[in-house]
Formats: C-alpha cells, sequence, structure tokens
C-alpha cells in the first residue's frame, strides 16, 4: 500500500526539489497534494515534468503502485501514453510485473474506496481555484453541502439522522451502526452480539490517553521524541469534533486498510474542521513506526485501557475468535480478500481478537454523534456515511450557533425594564 510519507510519494524525481516550496505553501502531506489542480500548480510554477510526475504519483498512489514512479517518471511520458503502452513495454521497460500491470491498466480504480458518484462530480467541477486555501474552501463547501441538504427545523442531532438510510446492507439505529451479520458455519456458531445504542458520553470523556505520533508533516521526525504525559479524551474534542479509528491490531491487513483508505480523505475532514485520530490499546514501538506514517498520518494515540474498545461494546471488551469470528465467516473472509487487493502488507504482532470501530465525537460536551462498531473482522465504516455524519454534525452546530446569535440579537433590543 502506498505510504503518506511525502517523502516517498515524491520519490527521487522533478518533485524532490519542490519540497521546500510545497512545504511553505501549505502543500504538506499526500492527501492533500494530490488534490491539486492546474491553477494550483500555476501558482507554484510548475513544469509540464512535474506536473506529468504529480498526475503519474497520484495514479499509482491510488493503486498502490509507488514503486514504479521514478521509473515512469523518467520517461518523461505523460499518465494517458502511459496508459496505452502494451503489455509487454510495461514489463520490458519498467519490470512491471503481471499482476501490477493488471492493476496500473484498470482504470475504474479498484484500490480506492470512494465517494458517492455525485460527490466525486461535485469535486472536479468545484476544485478549480489557484490557491490552496481556496481549493480547500471549495472542498468545505461541497462537504458540508451533504448537511444542508437536510432539514432539520430545530431537531437535535439524534433526532435528525434517525432517519438516515444505509445502503448496501447496513443497519442503522438512530447514530449507532454495524456491519451485516451471515450465518456461520451453517448455522452452528453465532456472532457475538453487538449493542444498538449509542455509547453514553461519559464513557469517553475521561479515558486517559497518550499521544504516540502527531500529525505527519514534510521532514518531521518519524516519532514523538518525549514522552507525553497522559491526558483526558475529552481535552481531544475541546475545541473541534474528532474522528476515532480504534483500531484492532495495527499490523493486521484489514485495520491497515480501513485506515489507509480513511485518511486519505483528509482534505475534506480538514474542510469540515474535523479533526483525525487512531486509537491503539498496546503499545508496540515498532508496531507504530510500522503503522505511522505508512498507512495513517494523524495523530495515533494510546489507550491502556482500552475505554474506547470498551465503549464500542456497551461497557466491555467485544472480542471474537479466530477460528469462529474468521474462518467460519465467509463476510470477514471476503473483507480479507478487499484489503489483500490493495497490496497491503501484515503481520500477526499484538492482541487480535479485540474488536474495533470509529466513533465521532462533537466538540465540547456535546456528545457522540456516530458510533460504528466492528461485527466482522475487517468491517469498516463507510467513509461516505462518515463524511456525510460529520458535515450534518458541523451543520446543525452552526444552525445553534445562528439560532443563539439571533436570540442574543433579539435580548440586546429589549428594554432593561423587559429583563425584570
Amino acid at each position: 500500500m502506498a505510504s503518506f510519507s511525502v517523502e516517498d510519494f515524491v520519490g527521487d524525481g522533478v518533485l524532490k526539489e519542490l519540497l521546500p516550496k510545497l512545504l511553505g505553501e501549505g502543500w504538506d502531506d499526500v492527501p492533500t497534494l494530490k488534490i491539486m489542480n492546474s491553477e494550483d500548480m500555476d501558482a507554484i510554477n510548475m513544469t509540464q515534468h512535474q506536473r506529468d510526475a504529480l498526475e503519474i504519483r497520484t495514479y499509482l498512489h491510488d493503486r498502490a503502485l509507488m514503486q514504479y514512479g521514478d521509473k515512469l517518471e523518467a520517461s518523461r511520458k505523460c499518465l494517458p501514453e502511459l496508459l496505452n503502452l502494451r503489455t509487454e513495454e510495461l514489463f520490458s521497460q519498467f519490470g512491471m510485473k503481471r499482476g501490477h500491470i493488471a492493476r496500473f491498466t484498470d482504470r475504474s480504480n479498484a484500490c480506492k474506496d470512494p465517494l458517492t458518484k455525485s460527490y466525486r462530480m461535485a469535486m472536479r467541477q468545484n476544485t478549480v481555484t489557484p490557491s490552496r486555501n481556496n481549493t480547500i474552501h471549495k472542498i468545505q463547501s461541497i462537504a458540508k453541502s451533504f448537511g444542508r441538504n437536510s432539514t432539520y427545523n430545530g431537531r437535535s442531532l439524534e433526532e435528525s439522522l434517525a432517519d438516515f438510510k444505509i445502503k448496501d446492507g447496513y443497519i442503522f439505529k438512530g447514530i449507532v451502526a454495524a456491519g451485516p451479520t451471515e450465518a456461520r458455519a451453517c448455522g452452528c456458531v453465532q456472532p457475538p452480539p453487538v449493542v444498538d445504542s449509542v455509547a453514553p458520553y461519559a464513557a469517553l470523556e475521561n479515558i486517559s490517553v497518550q499521544r504516540l505520533t502527531p500529525v505527519y508533516k514534510i521532514g518531521m521526525e518519524p516519532l514523538v521524541k518525549s514522552k507525553t504525559p497522559p491526558m483526558k479524551a475529552s481535552e481531544l474534542w475541546r475545541d473541534k469534533p474528532a474522528v476515532f479509528l480504534c483500531i484492532r491490531r495495527p499490523g493486521c491487513i484489514m485495520c491497515r486498510a480501513e485506515a489507509h483508505q480513511l485518511y486519505a480523505k483528509k482534505p475534506i475532514f480538514d474542510a469540515l474542521g474535523i479533526q483525525m485520530f487512531a486509537v491503539f490499546h498496546e503499545h508496540i514501538i515498532s508496531e507504530v513506526k510500522d503503522f505511522w506514517p505508512r498507512y495513517w498520518g494523524g495523530v495515533v494515540i494510546l489507550d491502556r485501557t482500552m475505554g474506547f474498545f470498551k465503549a464500542l461494546g456497551g461497557g466491555k471488551l467485544l472480542k471474537d475468535k479466530f477460528l469462529s469470528g474468521f474462518v467460519f465467516n465467509p463476510r470477514a473472509i471476503a473483507n480479507y480478500k478487499r484489503a489483500k487487493a490493495m497490496g497491503i502488507d501484515q503481520n500477526f504482532k499484538g492482541e487480535g481478537e479485540i474488536k474495533g470501530g470509529l466513533f465521532i465525537v462533537g466538540q465540547g460536551g456535546t456528545g457522540i454523534a456516530y458510533q460504528f462498531i466492528e461485527r466482522n473482522f475487517g468491517d469498516w465504516a463507510p467513509v461516505a456515511e462518515v463524511i456525510e455524519i460529520c458535515a450534518r454534525l458541523q451543520t446543525n452546530l452552526f444552525f445553534n450557533m445562528l439560532q443563539n446569535q439571533q436570540q442574543d440579537q433579539g435580548d440586546s433590543s429589549k428594554s432593561p425594564q423587559e429583563y425584570k
């Protein structure tokens, strides 16, 4: 799987000399770099060779084929020319393996977990301004349109989300979602039950967590050098809403795939003002180094008491055995094949039976907006769904703020006698 390290992304090609300028202009992480358009490139005076290189590397990154970046770039061919080469030419000129050739020439981009078609079209039509800030503002307006499409009429966040439907067999009960379940071993093995109500806010706010990594930027140290002191989880969302991806095991191929496809949408979450955190329940230094920033470039936090994971299970850890939860579970096997197709490496270090999931937590003490439970090994919270709920959350906060402002204006117009 392609790394989120900018240094790995640009390789040893013509983009390497642009790194100082990219950093100075704010193009300092891979997901943001990949949304550059022609006018953004004009603003930093990119040559045609550099433009072609960025297009090639973006295409390769989406397909986990970055090992061919330097060779393809050095050919001085643009991406359409490379895609028109025959299989024999890709093999002889670039040493591309047969399976990689099939992935390279597949323009449907199976390695991505795409958003809805209408959303992708809107992004293409609206990200055409000549600076990074304007590009982000355009993405922000499109992402927030998710929330504006719904009518709130003064309803609470939970009420406004209650009628939101999840496709592809997912169950939605208010603000709790989980993947569908199937019969295991011809019905002889029953899946573990999952909760159908959101965890109470009190279950998360006082969890003691510790930062293991910062948000990745160009040229920074790979890990937090000095040991950071523990902190209350509520401090993380005190000023901004946050997404928490609870990782079952950082070496797991399915966990890595989920983290990668979620973090690839970082510019959208940035535009919405949503923070992103990955949560580990055990600290194995080698696993943190392998996971960050290759599969996740955001902050990684340690939850030693497993408070987030217990909250997903209704107060107790949700666990499953390898034999019953994976070998006899066709949906888990399908999840594994999906991750395997993305070209991800894996290992078997650490505890792997504790199920993970995802939380979206509102700013301050506004509560938990969304909770996704990993019912089957490798279940992902659908990215489009996560983005839509983040947008609705922000829109709900905007309406509340607007109502408060209107109320304040109305109060200020009253005479002193009216307050008595």
